[in-house]
């Protein structure tokens, strides 16, 4: 006789969003091998499993489920958000770039949505465990999403590279994530507050050394200096539509652990990681803004942009308050739009024969598509920090929070390097209006593609104009943490 298992739907609640899906991508790797001539519904069915499994995040309940390893709060919902509103904007942007270079569309959006659950359960990781787990799950798929142009040797090369770098990065953090347990003997993270609160333990020498290790293994995975040597090569080899999605997804989920491990597990050690930081920070954004001057590669110069970004949001962190965890959380949202969509009007240069990814592609824009060299005008100035765009408000808010916590002369400094930036997106926009058109077709713009862009307008404008609630909802996300 066959016995009936009743499921407990209570315990898996919290976790629907992720199963869904994983459910989802096994779904499209059959779609794909057993139904090829359907092949392109396979955006569509990613983009409404990404939109489900948002709405289930913004509706989910604050819990705290299996024994504390996972945590479903405010904080979590907004990293998820994040990453699903990164993913949903790739897909819309992958159909017509996926077709001109010939990436199998099924094991993509699969591999997409595989990396895409191991960075919501590093949003919501309460156990170094599942943090880690998160992690590896994220970065496995990416891996292989950057070599999956097969005929372009150089994106071979740049997954062999980050495949490399990443393992050595994840190394240094589970060394450091063992050397804690070891000090402490759990690894919830909330518990290790608690352990470091109630003992001497936060001058044992050892700990410190674990802190380095993390703090070295965390700057990996967002791209900070002087961790970011695998971002330009990687970002340029890959094929662009994975670049974008490296560029959000994996960098918003980094710094998620980023804020779990430093405010929630060991904030008795701001003293210790809150200059150093400062240090990461100010290198960061001196790296990757001045190195992206000399650069004639839009993409490659995108790339240092990135990483100019992660220490602009580091300022958010070093400040080591409710403020500056929120600042953080409202530029990652302000930077899922203007970034991405200034890959997307990358990606509308591009032909089956040329991925045209020079700034002499960019040359006469604004006479073969005026919509398409305005977008990019938006999507620069905001990258810049030219008001009235979301560029200003998120850099705004961080320097605000770095400033109210004693850091004046990295504000300072930061405000310098902003300017730096200017000559390098502004010249973009110089070659989009002041310089003859080398190319005579005219761009291919996809609905997909279409919509990506005005989401990303209506993003990067309307929170240039509305900040407030964005802000709002970024402080009350912390409320409970």
């Amino acid at each position: 006789m066959i016995e009936t298992v009743a499921v407990n739907w209570t315990a898996v609640e919290p976790v629907l969003p992720e199963l869904l899906l994983i459910g989802i991508g096994v779904l499209l790797i059959g779609f794909d091998l057993f139904m090829p001539r359907q092949r392109q519904l396979l955006p569509w069915l990613t983009v409404v499993g990404c939109l489900t499994g948002l709405a289930m995040v913004l509706g989910s309940r604050p819990t705290t489920s299996f024994g504390g390893m996972f945590l479903t709060d405010g904080y979590a919902m907004v990293f998820k958000a994040i990453c699903l509103g990164g993913v949903i904007l790739t897909v819309l942007m992958s159909e017509y770039f996926c077709r001109i270079i010939g990436l199998r569309q099924g094991e993509y959006y699969s591999l997409m949505l595989f990396s895409l659950v191991g960075m919501l359960l590093m949003a919501s990781a309460g156990d170094l465990m599942v943090l880690y787990l998160g992690l590896e799950l994220m970065a496995l798929p990416v891996y292989a999403m950057v070599g999956l142009h097969k005929r372009e040797s150089r994106t071979s090369e740049a997954s062999i590279k980050y495949f490399l770098m990443g393992g050595f990065a994840s190394a240094l953090l589970l060394f450091g994530m063992s050397l804690l347990y070891g000090l402490t003997g759990t690894t919830e993270i909330a518990r290790i507050e608690e352990l470091i609160g109630a003992s001497p333990m936060s001058v044992n020498p050892a700990l410190l050394v674990a802190l380095g290790l993390m703090l070295a293994g965390l700057c990996f995975k967002v791209a900070a200096a002087p961790f970011h040597l695998w971002t330009p090569d990687v970002y340029e080899g890959a094929p662009t539509i994975v670049t974008a999605f490296m560029s959000v997804g994996p960098k918003a989920a980094g710094f998620a652990i980023f804020g779990r491990v430093l405010f929630l597990g060991l904030p008795q050690l701001y003293d210790h990681w809150g200059p150093v930081l400062a240090v990461i920070a100010l290198l960061t954004m001196a790296v990757g803004n001045i190195t992206a001057l000399c650069q004639h590669s839009l993409k490659r110069m995108l790339a240092y942009s990135a990483i100019a970004h992660a220490g602009y949001a580091l300022l958010g962190l070093l400040a080591g308050t409710t403020e500056g965890m929120a600042a953080t959380m409202t530029y990652l949202v302000i930077y899922l739009f203007m970034n991405m969509g200034a890959f997307a009007v990358l990606m509308l240069l591009a032909t089956p024969d040329n991925p045209h990814e020079s700034l002499d592609d960019c040359k006469g824009l604004a006479s073969r598509n005026p919509v398409a060299a305005a977008l990019m005008l938006v999507f620069m100035f905001s990258l810049t920090g030219i008001p009235p765009t979301g560029g200003f408000i998120g850099k705004f808010y961080l320097l605000k929070a770095a400033f109210a916590a004693g850091y004046t002369l990295t504000v300072v400094l930061a405000v310098i390097f902003s300017a730096i930036s200017a000559y390098f997106y502004l010249r973009v926009v110089r070659y989009m209006y002041m310089h003859d058109s080398e190319q005579t077709a005219g761009l291919t713009i996809t609905r997909g593609m279409a919509t990506a862009l005005g989401v990303c307008l209506l993003g990067v404008l309307g929170l240039g104009f509305f900040p407030g609630a964005l802000l709002d909802w970024t402080v009350g996300a912390l409320a409970g943490m």
